[in-house]
């Protein structure tokens, strides 16, 4: 048995292979392929010419190798690396291993849960698909609270939000939705107890903000206030990025307004984030949105647009022309709602013939009312 590697060269190729897998140059070393036959291969001699030549008469071949040689050279490898069955299994962990993983805490504050609703509605891909699978290749997501869906609740629950912090500390995400109560220094909203005493959602957001990866406010509530922080506001609900801003807490927030968020925008920011890291200041819009999804009004996509061009314009419900003047707010809305639609793409608003209210603005809903006359 002789020990050390030779050389093999083809074309413009060359490898490396243990001299014990090799016969003598021009005699074939037998090696084992499938249905228990043998197939020679044969070391090169180097004083040999590498193609015929012309005047030989033989034909000059014009690839670096051929079909047979390559099954050849494949079943060599096979047995060089030894890659059997029992190195699949370490392939695979060694390539879960490698899957980086991103811890969610969805927390849910002054809301009324319709943006958790519309994300669990995602299509493409599925909820399931989101919480248990990669959303992209190499990464993957866990879920890790979120108050509404998990099976566990009490100090149980609370528990694995402050401990999923404690653990991932900048790594994980954190998601409000709905505005948090500061009025009296928050008291008017509480999540859970500690030592007897209620725990504020001002207090949670105080907690876990600052060392998080990236705060995401879901939904128009968490984004600017919304709905409760509609007039009188008794609660002195604001917006997450205000909430911070008050607590002088750093951490980056996107904003994925909407009453309620439309499931692609949450899902594909998520996506962003893990795939590019925390958007660039000009991938955001003065109002902190994804310009990918907020980028243009609704007016500018409008499927009623040419009715607005010829000055047609409905006063009444059911009637044909643009909403206008019954109170269609999307000239200054912004949002991709024409192009992406609700309920698995099958209407929106305007497509059902009722006017844009700009959910996904700041100031609303107080800025727009009353909806249904025109502004």
């Amino acid at each position: 048995m002789r020990s050390g590697t030779s050389r093999l060269r083809n074309g413009q190729h060359s490898w490396d292979v243990p001299l014990s897998a090799l016969a003598p140059a021009g005699e074939p070393a037998n090696l084992p392929v499938a249905n228990g036959r043998t197939e020679p291969i044969v070391a090169e001699d180097q004083s040999a010419p590498r193609l015929p030549s012309a005047a030989s008469g033989a034909r000059p071949q014009t690839h670096g190798f051929s079909r047979r040689e390559f099954l050849r050279w494949a079943v060599a490898a096979t047995a060089v690396t030894e890659f059997t069955l029992a190195f699949l299994p370490r392939l695979g962990a060694a390539l879960q291993e490698a899957v980086k993983e991103y811890p969610l805490v969805w927390m849910q504050a002054a809301a009324c849960s319709g943006c958790s609703v519309s994300v669990i509605n995602t299509i493409h891909p599925s909820i399931k698909n989101v919480i248990l699978d990669q959303i992209l290749p190499g990464h993957q997501i866990f879920l890790n609270y979120h108050s509404t869906l998990m099976a566990a609740a009490g100090k149980l629950s609370t528990d694995t939000a402050i401990e999923t912090a404690r653990k991932n500390k900048g790594k994980y995400v954190y998601l409000v939705e709905g505005a948090v109560p500061t009025l009296d220094n928050g008291i008017y909203g509480t999540l859970g107890e500690e030592d007897g005493k209620p725990i504020t959602m001002l207090e949670w957001v105080r907690r876990l903000a600052p060392d998080a990866l990236a705060v995401l406010a879901v939904g128009t509530c968490a984004a600017y206030g919304g709905v409760a922080a509609a007039k009188p506001n008794p609660t002195g609900a604001k917006g997450v990025g205000e909430v911070l801003k008050t607590l002088h807490i750093s951490t980056p927030v996107i904003n994925i307004p909407g009453c309620p968020c439309h499931p692609d925008w949450f899902i594909g920011t998520v996506s962003r984030v893990l795939l590019y890291g925390l958007p660039k200041p000009k991938e955001l819009d003065e109002f902190g949105r994804p310009k990918l999804y907020f980028g243009k009004t609704v007016h500018n996509r409008c499927i009623n647009r040419d009715y607005l061009d010829e000055g047609v314009f409905a006063s009444h419900f059911g009637e044909a022309g643009c909403l206008l003047e019954i109170g269609c707010k999307g000239p200054f809305t912004y949002a991709d709602c024409p192009l992406r639609q609700w309920n698995s793409g099958v209407n929106w608003c305007v497509n059902a013939n009722a006017p844009c209210m700009g959910c996904t603005e700041p100031g609303f809903p107080d800025a727009h009312s009353p909806l249904y006359q025109r502004r």
